[in-house]
Formats: C-alpha cells, structure tokens, sequence
C-alpha cells in the first residue's frame, strides 16, 4: 500500500501544480493550452481527492491515538476507541477505491469499435439466430446512444445472416460492447423443426476498436482495391453502377467488403475503417502473446463446444460461463437489456486486475 500512496502524492503535487498554472495568466491568453491542461488536470482530480481524504483519515486516527495514551477519563476513551474504529473502516474503503482508480484503464475503451457477427455451427437456424444477436445489440445501442451503421452483410432467404459487419460509434463504444466477443450458443426448437426438438446453434461475434489512421500503416502496393456492382432485391433495385467495395490486404490475406452505401466512396471509407481496425487487431495480436491467446479463445471458430455464454429459451436463461452468472429474463435479454452481463463482467474484469495488482 505504501508503494500506491506515493503514486497518489505524486499525482496529488501534479494536480496542484497544474492548478498553478491554469492561474496564470500567459496560460489563460493561449486558449488551446489552458484547455489541455484543463482537461489533465480533470484526468487527476479523482486520485487527488481520494489521497486528500485518505491523509485526512490518517491524521485524524493519528491524533485520537496519541490522545487514547494518556487519557484517563472512560468515557472519553470509548468516544476516542470509536473515532479510531471508524478512521480504521474509512481508511480501509478510501484503499479500495484508490486501487481501483489506479488500475490501468484500457487505452481503446472510449474508441468506436467494429462489429462482426457470423453464423457459426447450425445452419439456417445458426444463421437466424446470429440475425437476433444483431437485432439485439442494435437495440442495446439504441438505449445507450450509440450509433450501429452496417457496413456490409450476408444474407439468408428466410431473414438470417452468414456474417454482418457493423461499425458502432458513439462515447464508450468499446468499453460496452468489448465483453461480448466469443462464441454465443443458441438452445431451442428451431422454426424450422418440425418435430419439436432441441437444437444446438451458435454464432461468433467479434468487436475490434477502430483504429486511428496514424496507428495502421496501409501501404498502396499491399492491397488491391477491387469494384464491383452490389447485389439487390431484383427489380428496379438492382445497382446498375460499381458502387460495392471489395480491399485485399496481400501481407496477411484479410479480404474486407462493404457495398452498403450508394456511394462507391462512402463504401470504399467505411471499407478502409474496417481493414484499419482488423490490422490493428492482428498485429496487437501478433507483438503480445498473451492477447493472442486471449483472442482466440474469445473468438473460436463458432464450434459448439468453444462458447462464452448459452442461451437456452426452453428455460428462458441465459448464462455467461466466463463469470458463471445466470439470468432468467432471456426474453428482455434479447430485446436489447443485457446492461445487468455486462456490468457483472466489467466488475470481475476489475477484481481480477486488483487480484493481480496484489500479487
């Protein structure tokens, strides 16, 4: 704990000296400077309060204690054994928060994100439950202001997807989208069971935060930029113009597709941010072992044995096996309220960073 003490001092002399200079007046000319600085000194001011209550609480239960050694009176000592007691009990919470404070933040939490979700092991019914989980996190969006732009999709006949690709924005896109990358396993009768069996379905989704362009390096003589007529309903909805979008990328054989817009630049754009952030995702992948590792038993192959959470309707739960929290309300869990999952996961992702932070 002394170690996390002298990391709150400093920051606690930097906060004040950033104070210092928003107070002064060449700073306060250059409007550009006093807002960097401001927004620094904001960033600090949550760890500067806490180290002032926790030297506060230490203070205080200093004092009662050097007072406890020489009084005689008992009912001063009782009031002054309580004053140290709860000193004791604040000291305690104000190190909980501190820690969790202190905690690294995940540099990519406040960043847009991208989206994919493909149809995995089951067919059609696969495919129609893959179509849910989109519906699903469209309206999950909805509710937390997020904007969903699909970017492109693979289409069955009877209203389920092979693959989609979404790219959300919007403040904290990754940070609440990010636990949800895995495999998802369906349980129910299909629609198309005739017999009124259970089946086994499961679909994988994968969230990517977007990558910057200054953090992607794609060089022209990498990728080929191919165009091509997107595919419609038939009819007078046919494009008859190249609009849809297809890049490859030839160092690591990522091929990305978008024929969403009407426009073959818009397509082409959103096709670049998608490449962006799947080279991000790879070559973070690539220089760090353990997020290799940690990325392909989030994502798998869409087996049904390789899952992070069961959705079984037959009994209206839904269980994530990451933290082994059950929830009996699937059908509002569809409809978009998976707020309860997530915050349980982002609390657990927590208590594992202070288990580690403690070790």
């Amino acid at each position: 704990m002394a170690d996390i003490i002298s990391r709150l001092k400093d920051i606690y002399d930097k906060y004040n000296a950033l104070s210092e200079k928003l107070a002064d007046a060449a700073v306060i000319a250059d409007a550009a400077e006093w807002a960097r600085l401001a927004k620094e000194q904001s960033e600090l001011a949550g760890p500067a309060q806490e180290y002032s209550a926790y030297m506060q609480a230490e203070r205080r239960m200093s004092q009662a204690e050097e007072a406890l050694k020489g009084e005689t009176d008992p009912e001063m000592r009782a009031l002054l054994v309580d004053e140290i007691v709860s000193c004791r009990e604040r000291l305690v919470s104000l190190r909980d928060t501190i820690k969790l404070m202190l905690l690294p933040k995940d540099k990519n939490d406040e960043r847009d994100c991208i989206m994919e979700i493909r149809a995995g092991t089951g067919g059609e019914e696969a495919a129609l439950f893959a179509a849910e989980l989109w519906r699903m996190y469209a309206a999950y969006c909805e509710r937390h202001r997020l904007k969903m732009e699909e970017v492109d999709s693979n289409r069955t006949e009877l209203g389920g997807v092979k693959e989609v690709v979404l790219n959300v924005s919007g403040r904290g896109a990754y940070r609440l989208l990010k636990f949800e990358s895995g495999v998802h396993r369906v349980q129910r009768v299909p629609e198309t069971e005739s017999q009124g069996r259970i089946h086994t379905s499961a679909a994988t989704v994968a969230v990517l935060p977007e990558a910057d362009d200054v953090e992607v390096e794609i060089r022209d003589e990498d990728i080929r930029v191919d165009v091509y007529r997107s595919s419609g309903a038939g009819g007078q909805k046919v494009n008859k113009t190249e609009t849809a979008i297809r890049i490859t990328h030839f160092p690591t054989g990522i091929v990305v597709t978008c024929q969403d817009e009407r426009s073959q630049l818009k397509n082409k754009d959103k096709a670049f941010k998608v490449l962006r952030s799947r080279l991000y995702d790879y070559y973070a992948s690539r220089s760090q072992s353990e997020q290799d590792a940690q990325r392909k038993s989030l994502v798998g192959r869409g087996d049904r044995s390789e899952r992070i959470r069961t959705y079984n309707f037959p009994q209206g739960r839904v269980t994530d096996h990451r933290i082994g929290l059950s929830l009996y309300s699937l059908d509002s869990f569809m409809m978009g309220n998976i707020d309860e999952m997530v915050e349980a996961l982002a609390v657990a992702e927590r208590e594992n960073a202070l288990a580690g932070q403690e070790e």
